[in-house]
């Protein structure tokens, strides 16, 4: 299962950095939302794409648009994560994968020789109404926050 263009956002709860539990298709009724999937803390493309995020977040926020990551680590590794680098946004601890499955961002990947199945780093725009307006699939991190940025800022 994937979430397609026109599609609601999943009505899914799931923990977060700072103790906190954040339902996707309430806490962010009525705003702009970027959900961005990524494969792993504190690896080099992970924390470029999260400090991208966190340079342009201004503008984001300035377009009404929140930002949400989301990988499998746990909460207290996404609680050092946000501390280390100073993320303004919130991290969705998915050990479980149901964020993942719902988005369909759990993928086949290789890795010296070896199939295994991981977070493909991929995004997710949804409009003030909780629609699916545009999704970024096997992304690069290196210039993608702007990319997402640009998107935002033309609805």
């Amino acid at each position: 299962m994937s979430i397609e263009l026109g599609d609601k956002i999943p009505a899914l709860t799931l923990p977060a950095n700072g103790a906190r539990t954040i339902a996707l298709h309430k806490d962010f009724a009525g705003k702009k939302l970027v959900v961005y999937f990524y494969p792993k803390d504190n690896t080099p493309g992970c924390t470029l794409e999260g400090q991208d995020f966190t340079r342009l977040y201004p503008q984001f926020a300035k377009a009404k648009a929140d930002v949400l990551g989301v990988s499998k680590d746990s909460v207290k590794a996404h609680d050092n994560f946000c501390a280390k680098f100073g993320f303004p946004f919130s991290l969705i601890s998915d050990t479980e994968e149901q964020a993942c499955n719902a988005f369909g961002a759990i993928v086949e990947k290789s890795m010296y020789g070896k199939k295994y199945m991981g977070i493909d780093r991929c995004t997710f725009l949804f409009d003030e109404k909780g629609k699916l307006v545009q999704a970024w699939r096997s992304v690069k991190a290196k210039g993608h926050a702007e990319e997402v940025l640009a998107a935002v800022q033309a609805l």
